[in-house]
């Protein structure tokens, strides 16, 4: 029996109906459940095949367990180590990379120092900062939010310099960016499954939380859609997510991917809806159960393969490098290894669509929690005085 496991912190209505779908299929050798754990042993292997994790951003033993369970053969999804090592400046220079569209982002150093720094820990910074720089690339209407974070917490919309360093002043010793504003018509949010599967939702942040996700959205262009589409894709697929969701403003018909680090995103019946939580129970259930099949698989860590070079060198010692011939031959049979890998598992998540009974709506059957939660806001940093900022600037070196 393969067992899939769900990890799950506060939420409540995803969890459990991603559990229930799974096992009303009845998928021979497969069932679904809450993953229990306690203290782990080093050389005990926890007993899943797969394990969906909605969590581990918010409890490092939570974090430390699945890389536990990674390198034994559980497939996390996400992968933990990509997700680990993972930031939102990082997202911004990857997407540009990639020829997707994003708005012009400063990565910004911390207002107060991070606890056990001081000044002398900071003496390769440039001081003072070349605000009049930051502002001529950015502009003086953006976004301040932190560099790893979510759910918009110490999210600050600006829209002049002395709104900017109000918000500024006030967070605390967090690592910030700035981003220029967009003047978006449209706006989407979009779930990719499997970095093969997207749903395209209408969103709307400038709206209350409970209702930024549009139930009955405008027609928008075919083209335009394909293009989210497929830049959802691109980036997924780059930064190794299984699940995610990335977020699109457009301005004047240019999608700019605005945030995309969301490996457990919101799927909760009472913000999302009901359709919208329909395809995302169905998704995530199709993808776990593929993998579910395939599963053991221990992920190709590239400090693994840096070890295995190393241990080939000292055994045949250094040898001559290949020939772009075989090269190309070596890189064709990786290529090809991997689209037989990826082929076989599009198969095997697409039979288990197909075997799923026709269930009516997912939502129906969850009760809706009328609870919610939110991280508690911290006590705000008071702007430093004129005399405060001269006697700062005095002790910098």
């Amino acid at each position: 029996m393969k067992t899939i496991g769900v990890l799950f912190g506060m939420e409540n209505s995803f969890p459990g109906a991603l559990v229930e779908h799974i096992n009303a299929r009845n998928i021979e050798g497969i069932r679904a459940e809450f993953v229990q754990t306690g203290a782990v042993e080093l050389d005990k292997a926890p007993g899943y095949a797969v394990i969906v994790d909605r969590i581990s951003h918010d409890i490092p033993f939570y974090r430390a367990f699945l890389k536990h369970a990674a390198i034994n053969g559980t497939v996390i999804i996400n992968n933990p180590f990509w997700w680990s090592a993972d930031d939102k400046f990082f997202n911004y220079t990857l997407a540009r990379r990639l020829g997707v569209a994003v708005p012009p982002t400063v990565i910004l150093p911390h207002k107060h120092f991070p606890e056990g720094t001081t000044e002398r820990s900071m003496r390769n910074l440039e001081y003072p900062l070349n605000w009049d720089a930051v502002f001529a690339y950015v502009g003086e209407r953006g976004f301040l939010k932190p560099v790893d974070g979510g759910g918009w917490r110490d999210v600050y919309h600006v829209h002049n310099r002395e709104e900017f360093f109000r918000a500024y002043d006030q967070s605390r010793d967090l690592c910030m960016m700035y981003q220029k504003a967009v003047d978006f018509k449209e706006y989407f949010r979009c779930y990719v499954v499997a970095q093969k599967k997207v749903h395209v939702m209408a969103y709307d942040p400038r709206r209350p939380h409970a209702e930024r996700y549009i139930l009955n959205p405008p027609r928008y262009s075919k083209g335009l859609l394909w293009r989210v589409k497929q830049d959802a894709l691109k980036l997924c697929r780059a930064l190794g997510y299984d699940l995610n969701t990335v977020e699109f403003a457009v301005e004047n018909g240019i999608p700019y991917a605005i945030d995309f680090m969301n490996p457990a995103p919101d799927a909760d019946l009472n913000s999302v809806g009901a359709g919208n939580f329909d395809w995302i129970v169905r998704a995530v259930a199709d993808m776990a159960i593929a993998k579910a099949k395939t599963a053991p698989h221990v992920p190709e860590l590239r400090w693994s393969a840096l070890l295995g070079r190393k241990v080939a060198k000292t055994k045949a010692g250094i040898k001559k490098p290949a020939s772009k011939r075989v090269v190309k031959a070596r890189v064709a049979k990786a290529v090809g290894t991997v689209t037989k890998k990826e082929s076989k598992l599009a198969e095997d998540e697409e039979a288990s669509a197909a075997a799923a009974e026709p269930m009516g709506s997912v939502a129906a059957a969850v009760p809706r929690d009328q609870g919610s939660s939110a991280a508690q806001v911290k006590e705000s940093v008071l702007p430093k005085t004129a005399t405060e900022k001269e006697k700062s600037k005095a002790t910098r070196p």
